[in-house]
Order: structure tokens, then C-alpha cells, then sequence
């Protein structure tokens, strides 16, 4: 009786062994996989709040604008001396009007600007006056990794001063690591009847084919 019994408790113990490995091999499967997918929902979180932050500055970009209009009869964006002026890097092609100009680069410069190590010279930092910026180095408002600057985004003084008004004289980080707010005005062209007004291209460096909005009054 007694040997019938360690027998069973032998067997037993096989089994729940066995049972155990079997289980902690699935749990490791598990995790190996669902680690990607977690990951992938974390930057999908991130896309979706940086794609709001962006809708505000648009917002406080366009409130800035229609301002202009009232007080001075036309319109300009944060850091534009006057409606036809740059701020960035990019400007008008000789004879070719804002929408045009917009377009093309949308459509050949944009979609290419896929991460921060993209070449991102045409545009400015929403926030930060320069890289020695004390409150931008404090809250992270620029693309750093440790103590080196990694992207090619240049600096509007009255450009970010214009744009930090609207936020309390404050910033907003990216929730991205690399991430940061950039932006662009390509000028206004024409006159009287012809003309156009300017636009607006905001991003955030992560990826600016992908995380970016429009601002055309």
C-alpha cells in the first residue's frame, strides 16, 4: 500500500513538473511576443498626444495671425517681420506662389523627413531661442541626447518668443526621446487680388512625414 502510494506521489510530482515547464515555456513565449506589441501601443500614445499638442500650437499660431490682421491690416506668423517673409530655411522659388510652393514641398521634401536624423534645416524650434536656452535645456524642449544636439534645427528668437506668449511664456516637450516641436513659414506671395498668405508647417522631429500639421489662413 505504502509503495503504491509513493509510487503515485512520484508520479504526481512528474507531472506537475512537467506541467510547470510547460507553462513557465508558454509564459515566455508570451512575453517575447506581447513585448513588441506593448511597445508599439506606447508610440501609438505618444503619436496621438503629440498630434494634439500640435493641434494647439496651430491653434495659438492662427489666434497670433488673426491678431496681426486686426492690429497691423495683415496677417503674419510667429517670428515673421511681414506676411512675405521666411522663417526657416526655406523660401519662394522665383515665380512661384506660396500654395504651389507648399505643395511641392509637402509632396517631395516633407514625406521624406522620416525621423530626426532626417535633414531638417528648414525649420526652427517652436520654443527655444538657442542652444544655450535656458528654460528649453530645462524642460527639454530641443533634441538632445545627453549633451549633444542631434538635429540640423535651427533658431527664430522672435519666432519662439512670439510662440512661448501664447503658453504662458512656457514650452512643451515631445513625448518622444528624439522628439521635439519644430516649425516652418514659407511666405506669402502676390499682391492685391493675387495675393497669398502665407503658411505654416509644424512638427515634431520624431518623425515630421508623419507628425506634422498645416496652418494655411
Amino acid at each position: 500500500m505504502f509503495k503504491n502510494l509513493k509510487k503515485k506521489l512520484k508520479s504526481n510530482a512528474g507531472n506537475s513538473l512537467a506541467e510547470f515547464a510547460v507553462v513557465t515555456a508558454m509564459m515566455g513565449t508570451l512575453a517575447s511576443t506581447a513585448a513588441p506589441k506593448f511597445g508599439g501601443v506606447g508610440d501609438g500614445a505618444k503619436a496621438k498626444q503629440t498630434i494634439a499638442t500640435l493641434d494647439k500650437i496651430k491653434t495659438a499660431a492662427n489666434n497670433f495671425y488673426n491678431a496681426k490682421v486686426s492690429e497691423e491690416g495683415r496677417g503674419r506668423f510667429p517670428g515673421q517681420s511681414k506676411y512675405d517673409s521666411k522663417v526657416g530655411g526655406f523660401d519662394l522659388p522665383d515665380s512661384t506662389f506660396t500654395d504651389a510652393a507648399l505643395e511641392t514641398y509637402l509632396e517631395t521634401i516633407l514625406a521624406n523627413q522620416i525621423a530626426y536624423t532626417s535633414t531638417l534645416d528648414d525649420y526652427v524650434y517652436v520654443f527655444s531661442t538657442s542652444l544655450t536656452d535656458e528654460d528649453a535645456l530645462a524642460g527639454d524642449w530641443m533634441s538632445f541626447l545627453g549633451t549633444t544636439h542631434q538635429v540640423d534645427v535651427g533658431f527664430d528668437v522672435d519666432g519662439a518668443t512670439d510662440m512661448k506668449s501664447n503658453f504662458g511664456n512656457q514650452g512643451i516637450k515631445s513625448p518622444f526621446q528624439d522628439g521635439a516641436y519644430i516649425y516652418l513659414v514659407i511666405p506669402g506671395s502676390g499682391s492685391g487680388s493675387d495675393a497669398q498668405a502665407p503658411c505654416m508647417i509644424i512638427a515634431d522631429a520624431e518623425n515630421p512625414s508623419e507628425l506634422h500639421k498645416v496652418l494655411t489662413p
